[in-house]
């Protein structure tokens, strides 16, 4: 498995002087430095809501995806810096539609270093998503301050790019759309789905991280542990 450490030195991001209109913005503490940010875009008439993370470090804070409404992005910067006194330095996207990306292009003008896998880099430029400035081949462990983290590629599922990330010394499972929360009744958007291979995706990720504490899916509530499971009996019985 790639390693990549970061000694990351903070990076200055300037903050509007400017007043700006901020669409709905949701951070709940998970444990330790991590936290669930929830916003909100407009999709079909309905304020939807989309689930991302990010974990606060020594040497400042990393984001897992981004916000789908571009009002979003400064406004969760803004918060960050007020909850904690950093900034974010980095930030990794777990799929190539725009409720993982939309706010890369951003981060980048900001000076925050994106990354996201090479099947994602490529499926960003292919479909006009924004895309990060790296991206890592295989599955790939990251030093971030005091806190370590790994990136995995079960296959195919949600899309065909979709990863998860695993934080170890925690037992938090970071599913992105490729969890399916347990209040939701159906798969959702499966347009780029893989619906043969999803549900054996589900069952490696189950396999390799089989204690889990925290599972963080795409949209919706994460109050309990069972996304994975829950994913895979929707997934047998839409087959």
């Amino acid at each position: 498995m790639k390693k990549i450490i970061f000694n990351v030195c903070l990076l200055f991001v300037n903050i509007s002087l400017f007043a700006q209109e901020k669409s709905p913005l949701h951070i709940q503490h998970l444990t330790d430095n991590f936290y669930v940010y929830t916003t909100y875009k407009d999709f079909n008439g309905t304020e939807f809501p989309s689930n991302s993370m990010y974990l606060v470090t020594q040497n400042g804070v990393v984001l897992f995806d981004t916000p789908w409404d571009n009002t979003q992005f400064q406004p969760l910067l803004d918060s960050i810096y007020s909850k904690h006194n950093k900034k974010v330095v980095l930030a990794i996207a777990t799929h190539y539609h725009d409720d993982r990306t939309a706010g890369l292009e951003f981060l980048r003008q900001n000076r925050i270093k994106t990354y996201s896998s090479q099947l994602t880099y490529d499926l960003c430029e292919k479909h006009n998503e924004k895309q990060a400035a790296f991206s890592f081949v295989n599955d790939t462990t990251f030093n971030v301050g005091n806190y370590k983290f790994e990136t995995y590629y079960a296959g195919e599922g949600h899309t065909k790019d979709n990863i998860v990330i695993w934080f170890d010394d925690y037992q938090i499972l970071y599913g992105g759309c490729l969890v399916k929360s347990t209040q939701v009744e159906n798969l959702g958007n499966v347009t780029d789905a893989n619906l043969e291979e999803w549900p054996l995706s589900i069952e490696k990720i189950m396999k390799k991280y089989a204690n889990r504490k925290f599972v963080i899916p795409g949209h919706f509530g994460w109050s309990n542990n069972k996304g994975l499971e829950y994913t895979l009996k929707l997934l047998m019985q839409n087959n």
